[in-house]
């Protein structure tokens, strides 16, 4: 028999409404969506006072799996994305080794479909051990799976690399995905060049460094007719290139994270390595730009770019810990509490964000519910407060800038592929 979700309120992100349903699954499909479905020996949950929404997608997170699984791996990463909602990941290659081969693009996709609790694809290295100097094969790393390319972690510096780049993923129909930074201005810097830098006495992160990456990337996007999504933006001058860069017709898209339309740099005085990131948390007028950009469609959707470090890295001194934060048990409810509830967003927009607009960017047909699609969905409670406990989570990491704070809405139920892969109190 199937599963029956009873009483819920549907998110239909095509058509951005919100409607009182039940929703069926058998075999893996989603078989019916209507009211008063009849329970007919079906496991029957109720979904009362809660929304029943696609499968997250999530096109930025980094797994450590393979060689850096102490700090996360596709099992305890997977398990953490159906905590939050996810259903499908994209993770990056910055591995041990690095998702460079076709091998590598097998590993994941297989490691995933036996072990995991979400669908995790596999992004390819631009270039070969993401050294930047050969570009790895593209098509034998699309044909093994990769759903798009990229170096996040380290910027692509040579303008001629990232156009080759371009050029080559354009012939596959797939996308470059640019971490947008001059690598020789911020160094392994720890915070924001400006306020919080100087009070610390630390050399920071200059906010140029990104806009010029960005520049240079929309350009190369503009030449060579490709299409480039600028990873995690954090300056209200890359958002302003970007949102001109769309208006002029180039094939662009873009994303941030929850961190930076919420935070800025002061969090480092209060949190201090739980708050160092790259690119870094910026100033407020950064942030308000950053906002402004999810609200008009110039940032396309939210990401989490989520990294965990063990605790005994985090605990380093501020200049010496790795930048990063795990975000994939978190991210629903930070944009419910500070997009949806303050009325910035409704729920179906935010929703689209989350899972329909990532999910064809990459080009997958993920994001939406309807019969006879994929049975990839969560259930959470819109008003459910709660306080971040990272003891709790499912991730290894611990890392995150949330840690005690109190969150508005929490995930209470993911289905992946028909299967429960998560489930709380429902």
């Amino acid at each position: 028999m199937g599963i029956l979700l009873k009483n819920g309120c549907v998110v239909d992100t095509q058509n951005q409404t919100l409607s009182p349903m039940d929703l069926l699954l058998e075999g893996g499909v989603i078989s019916a969506i209507a009211p008063g479905i009849a329970a007919k020996g079906h496991e029957t949950i109720d979904c009362t006072g809660k929304v029943i929404a696609p499968g997250l997608v999530d096109m930025h997170v980094h797994f450590r799996d393979p060689g850096l699984t102490y700090k996360e791996d596709i099992v305890t990463g997977s398990a953490a994305a159906a905590a939050g909602g996810f259903t499908t990941v994209a993770c990056m290659p910055n591995t041990k080794p690095v998702l460079d081969t076709p091998e590598q693009m097998h590993y994941v996709l297989e490691k995933s479909k036996s072990q995991g609790s979400c669908r995790v694809l596999p992004i390819g290295a631009v270039t070969v051990g993401q050294q930047g100097e050969t570009l790895t094969d593209f098509c034998a790393l699309s044909e093994a799976g990769a759903v798009a390319f990229s170096d996040d972690g380290v910027p692509v510096t040579s303008a001629v690399r990232m156009r080759d780049a371009l050029k080559a993923a354009k012939a596959l129909h797939k996308i470059v995905i640019s971490h947008c930074e001059d690598g020789e201005m911020v160094k392994n810097y720890a915070v924001n060049e400006g306020e919080v830098s100087r009070q610390l006495g630390l050399p920071g992160r200059p906010a140029i460094a990104e806009d010029l990456m960005v520049a240079r990337d929309l350009m190369l996007a503009a030449e060579t007719g490709a299409h480039v999504h600028i990873a995690h933006v954090s300056t209200k001058g890359s958002a302003a290139l970007i949102r001109q860069a769309k208006a002029n017709g180039v094939s662009v898209t873009a994303e941030t994270c929850p961190q930076y339309f919420i935070y800025t740099e002061q969090e480092i005085l209060k949190k201090g390595t739980m708050a160092r990131v790259n690119p870094p948390l910026r100033t407020e007028g950064d942030r308000q730009a950053i906002l402004e950009a999810v609200l008009d469609g110039t940032l396309d959707c939210i990401v989490t770019d989520h990294a965990p470090h063990s605790v005994e890295e985090k605990a380093r001194p501020l200049a010496d810990a790795p930048s990063g934060m795990v975000g994939l048990e978190t991210s629903l409810a930070a944009c419910l509490t500070f997009l949806v509830k303050p009325g910035y967003l409704t729920v179906p927009q935010l929703i689209a964000k989350m899972s329909l607009v990532p999910a064809g960017i990459l080009g997958l047909e993920a994001g939406a519910l309807t019969p006879g699609g994929a049975a990839d969905l969560c259930v959470f409670d819109p008003s459910e407060v709660w306080t971040v406990n990272p003891a709790e989570f499912r991730s290894k990491g611990r890392n995150t800038v949330f840690a005690g704070d109190q969150l508005t809405g929490r995930v209470m139920l993911t289905i992946c592929g028909g299967a429960v892969t998560y489930r709380n109190g429902i």
